[in-house]
């Protein structure tokens, strides 16, 4: 962890001293114009220029505040998707911190391997719940078991955690409508479908909402139109609960993880190599004519490349979370992301579409 903070701090503070140079080229006309009009001296656009650069550098530079931090016991979390990846990691690393974890496994029943270890710690601060987001009827059955688990169900459950997700890539072209609804379905409605029929006890107990993102709910990629959708729709989402909660007392975060293909094992090369199948073997016949097959193979050599990629340890995120769970004054967004991606993503959100199209497309 400490090494890849070294890494970061240099990375960033290099660009922050980029963004002063190109600025630094037209910002002092824009300044001196600015002082003019308010009358004041046009020496001050020097330490103007100086205080914008080192508060920016503070800002990147800086380590995370310490807020305070709530009281663990007797709590209770409800996290979603805890068969694997970051669920599975966190529902152990919640459980070790001493809250009781309600984990919502999708193969519990079908007796999954996730769910087995997590049952197997035989603790009674660790309830395992069979979970699909995607059914009503399972959603409203773990609310109700949560509940009854409660020791004191009107002092409500202190946080849910909306992890459950799935990823898939291909051009528009190639993807099917009912692709878009898959991904959304789990991604996007599954998150609101849990958060609408848990929010009455995150209310009671003035508790915490955390809905986990993405990068790529804050930015666009080729191949992955299908997945952006679904995130972009959980920012707006957790944007405007955010908003509606703060008269309740209820804090809600977003979780914005980069590239932990490694960690997570969310794409494999099996994952790329059936999916390209499907892509070339459902798309239309104009489709295929128009692309061509060599196009369409080497988007997928992409996608293999990418199977070895992203960082190996899910600490960055379990970490994230658990602050936003945690801390008395949690933040609205977190990124738990490799350097280049951060940057990459400020450069796309905040810079004109002609240059960050220019620079990554």
């Amino acid at each position: 962890m400490a090494p890849l903070s070294v890494f970061r701090v240099a990375l960033l503070v290099s660009f922050s001293v980029f963004l002063t140079v190109v600025l630094g080229l037209g910002l002092p006309a824009l300044l001196n114009a600015a002082m003019r009009m308010l009358g004041l001296p046009e020496t001050n656009v020097t330490e103007c220029i100086v205080m914008l650069y080192l508060l920016f550098v503070l800002y990147v530079a800086t380590p995370r505040i310490p807020r305070g931090l709530v009281e663990v016991k007797g709590k209770a979390v409800f996290v979603t998707g805890c068969d694997s990846g970051f669920g599975h990691a966190l529902a152990k690393h919640l459980h070790e911190l001493g809250f009781t974890v309600f984990a919502g496994c999708l193969l519990k029943d079908k007796g999954g391997d996730g769910a087995k270890e997590l049952e197997d710690l035989n603790s009674d601060r660790m309830k395992v719940i069979q979970l699909d987001v995607c059914s009503e009827e399972q959603v409203n059955q773990a609310v109700e078991y949560i509940k009854d688990s409660l020791p004191d169900s009107e002092r409500g459950l202190w946080a849910v955690v909306n992890n459950a997700g799935v990823s898939t890539f291909g051009e528009v072209e190639f993807t099917s409508m009912d692709t878009y609804k898959q991904v959304s379905e789990v991604n996007l409605w599954g998150t609101i479908r849990v958060t609408k029929a848990v929010l009455p006890l995150i209310r009671r107990a003035k508790g915490r909402v955390v809905n986990l993102a993405s990068m790529y709910g804050r930015m666009g990629n080729i191949m992955r139109s299908p997945y952006c959708v679904s995130k972009y729709g959980v920012e707006a989402f957790s944007d405007c609960l955010r908003y509606e909660m703060k008269a309740w007392g209820v804090k809600v975060s977003i979780v914005e993880p980069g590239n932990f293909i490694v960690a997570t094992g969310i794409l494999t090369r099996d994952i790329v190599a059936s999916t390209a199948n499907k892509l070339w073997s459902e798309a239309p016949s104009h489709v295929k004519e128009d692309y061509g097959k060599t196009h369409f193979e080497q988007h997928m050599a992409l996608m293999r490349s990418y199977c070895n990629s992203g960082q190996k340890d899910v600490a960055p995120v379990l970490d994230d979370i658990t602050d936003a769970i945690m801390s008395k004054r949690p933040y609205a967004r977190y990124n738990p992301m490799e350097p280049h991606w951060w940057i990459r993503m400020q450069v796309m959100t905040h810079l004109p579409g002609a240059i960050s199209d220019f620079l990554y497309f």
